[in-house]
């Protein structure tokens, strides 16, 4: 199958993105992009250190030009942080050239799967399970504007990854 339009992962930190996202992309013989990943490698530090000496500010404003830049290329399967949906405007933005789809996973899961400590500014200091249900419930409703949602709970990327490749075949334009 060739890939006509970017899917877009959206979800918590620990939702599955950057697991589904390579897994699709294999599927569908597209490319992965994994915004932290690219913001990482051009800054040559972790984004918790991004963070800590530029703001969170700055870290949204490199996601936001590389979500640009990946949703001008090739159609690829784009994973960017859990933080990137919750910008106003941002995912009406990857609407208009992607199928968004929403990782929706439980807190309790999501802080599980989000280890390790440290790696990620949102989960850092607090508890990562009441840190987690805050930040589900600042970004609900941005997330549940995905075309799409998928159960993440109680099963494996593959599985997962497989109702994402459905989705996008039986999505108009593919």
């Amino acid at each position: 199958m060739i890939v006509k339009r970017h899917i877009v992962l959206i979800g918590l930190p620990g939702s599955g993105k950057s697991a589904v996202g390579r897994l699709v992309s294999e599927r569908l013989k597209a490319g992965f992009v994994d915004i932290d990943a690219i913001v990482e490698r051009r800054e040559g530090r972790p984004i918790s250190m991004i963070f800590a000496e530029k703001g969170e500010a700055a870290f949204r404003e490199m996601e936001r030009k590389e979500m640009e830049t990946a949703l001008a290329g090739e159609p690829a399967v784009i994973a960017p942080g859990g933080g990137w949906a919750a910008q106003p405007g941002a995912i009406d933005a990857a609407k208009l050239h992607a199928l968004v789809i929403y990782l929706h996973t439980r807190p309790e899961t999501a802080a599980q799967r989000a280890a390790p400590e440290g790696t990620r500014p949102a989960l850092m200091g607090e508890d990562p399970v009441s840190r987690m249900r805050l930040l589900q419930k600042e970004r609900e409703e941005f997330y549940r504007g995905a075309h799409a949602q998928v159960e993440t709970d109680k099963k494996s990327p593959p599985q997962v990854a497989n109702e994402v490749v459905r989705l996008a075949q039986s999505s108009a334009g593919w």
